[in-house]
Order: structure tokens, then sequence, then C-alpha cells
């Protein structure tokens, strides 16, 4: 098992060497190239992923528009809260935005694991609460926020973004056109 993986589980739980050895057999790596599309709108998919290396965009096509609606990069998982139920036909897209190295589990496989280890589903348990967590802040703050001051806390948060996202995704990111995202760099820049 990669160890970045390793040690994002122990944030939560110890983990047994046994629990460390059904991990690393139910997960597999994989490299995908930019552009490369893990999940279309309407699919069903039980896999999860954990980026190793890249950068991963969750979007909605609307009327023919891209709206991106989140990012995630290393170390983070690929999980939203609107398709929990692996059942579920997807409602957004996932994307590769650059070459990506992914370890992909699967939720059937998941539930092997959590009867076999109980302690996994604890940790399994105390990471989607912090996946809650995050996700209820991004959506407080693009409600409460105004478009510059998103963007200036994605540009501290988050600046890898910045050099490895077309603008016109991140313009999209913080709800606004690339034209509106022009403007607001240029305010920025001329405060500074």
């Amino acid at each position: 098992m990669d160890n970045r993986l390793l040690t994002h589980f122990t944030r939560f739980s110890p983990l047994s060497t046994e629990e460390i050895e059904a991990i690393d057999e139910t997960m597999r790596l994989q490299q995908y190239g930019r552009g490369t599309v893990l999940l279309k709108e309407a699919q069903i998919s039980s896999d999860t992923y954990f980026v190793l290396e890249g950068i991963v965009r969750q979007y909605y096509l609307i009327d023919g528009v891209e709206k991106t609606s989140d990012f995630f990069s290393d170390e983070q998982w690929v999980i939203s809260l609107n398709h929990i139920n692996p059942n579920n036909p997807s409602p957004y897209y996932l994307e590769c935005c650059t070459d990506c190295s992914l370890l992909i589990g699967n939720s059937q496989k998941g539930e092997g694991l959590f009867k076999k280890f109980p302690n996994l589903e604890t940790v399994s348990r105390k990471l989607m609460e912090r996946v809650f967590t995050e996700q209820q802040e991004k959506i407080e703050a693009f409600t409460i926020n105004t478009p510059t001051l998103r963007y200036q806390n994605l540009l501290k948060s988050r600046p890898d973004l910045f050099q490895r996202i077309p603008q016109y995704q991140i313009a999209s990111y913080i709800g606004v056109t690339p034209e509106s995202l022009s403007r607001i760099r240029k305010r920025i820049s001329k405060r500074n």
C-alpha cells in the first residue's frame, strides 16, 4: 500500500497489520492521462478514488455549459455528498485535469472489509464526517462570500490549482465568468 494512504487512514485510528494488508488487497493503483473522464453523468459506479498525484475535477453539464463544483488533489478522496449511494446514477462528471495517479477502491469490497474489520468501518465513518464538514464549509463559503473573497480564499488555501488548472475552470468553480475573473484579478493586483 502507498504510504500516503496508510498515513491518511492512521490519522483517524491506528491500523493492524491485517487491516493494512486487507486494504492493500482491495485497492488498485491506476494511472490516468490528462482529460480522462472517470465518470459521466447518468453512469452508475461503485468506485472510490484516493488521489496520490494530480487533480480530478467534478463538474455538471448544464445547458451545454460546464459548471465546476469541486477539485480533488493530492491526498484527497474523490467523494461527493450527493453520490454516497453507489446505486444512484451520477449527476456529474469526474475528469482528470492533469495526469493522475489514483488508488481505486470499490464499495462492495469496502463492505466486506467492514464486516471483517469493524475498526475500518469506524475509520470510514470518521473520514466521511471530515468530508461532510469540508463540504459544508465549502457550501457556506459559496453562499456567504462574494466572488472576490471566494477567489482570494481559493488562492490562499489551494495555490497549487492556479498553476495547474485553466482559468475558465477556476472561474466556474467560484461562480463567475472568465471575464469577471479577469476583472477580479486586476482589482486585486491594483490593490497590491
